[in-house]
């Protein structure tokens, strides 16, 4: 789902987009002329790879996610939100959980089994 930046709403509208079985729910609006605000979860279900074995593991997600988004290029801020700089003053939804599922693949994770299993393994430093 697409919305362009300048129609967002200055009250808190319903989100819910899914995307490759992962959907984001919750609320965005516009808090001032350049940002709107998300405030909402990411729910679903995606494949990660251990880090140790690299068996493909199922994982439930149940992220909450807080961040601003921007049409403008961003300098000395200092709101504790995260900010996302938008392009063509488009906000992209599906593009957002992308990025939040690539930002959680990215992550080091261990499987069950590897969790279990105390042998040394090699460490690269």
């Amino acid at each position: 789902m697409k919305i362009e930046f300048k129609k967002a709403p200055q009250t808190p509208k319903e989100l819910e987009v899914e995307f490759n079985s992962v959907k984001i729910v919750g609320t965005f609006c516009k808090i001032s002329q350049s940002l709107v605000k998300i405030d909402a979860k990411l729910i679903g279900n995606t494949d990660i790879d251990c880090c140790r074995c690299g068996i493909t593991d199922n994982i439930e997600l149940d992220e909450k996610l807080d961040f601003l988004l921007s049409d403008r290029i961003i300098k000395n801020d200092e709101s504790e939100d995260l900010v996302i700089e938008i392009e063509n003053g488009l906000i992209d939804f599906d593009e957002i959980i992308q990025g939040e599922l690539e930002a959680i693949k990215s992550d080091y994770h261990i499987c069950e089994q590897c969790s279990q299993n105390n042998d040394d393994f090699e460490k690269e430093f």
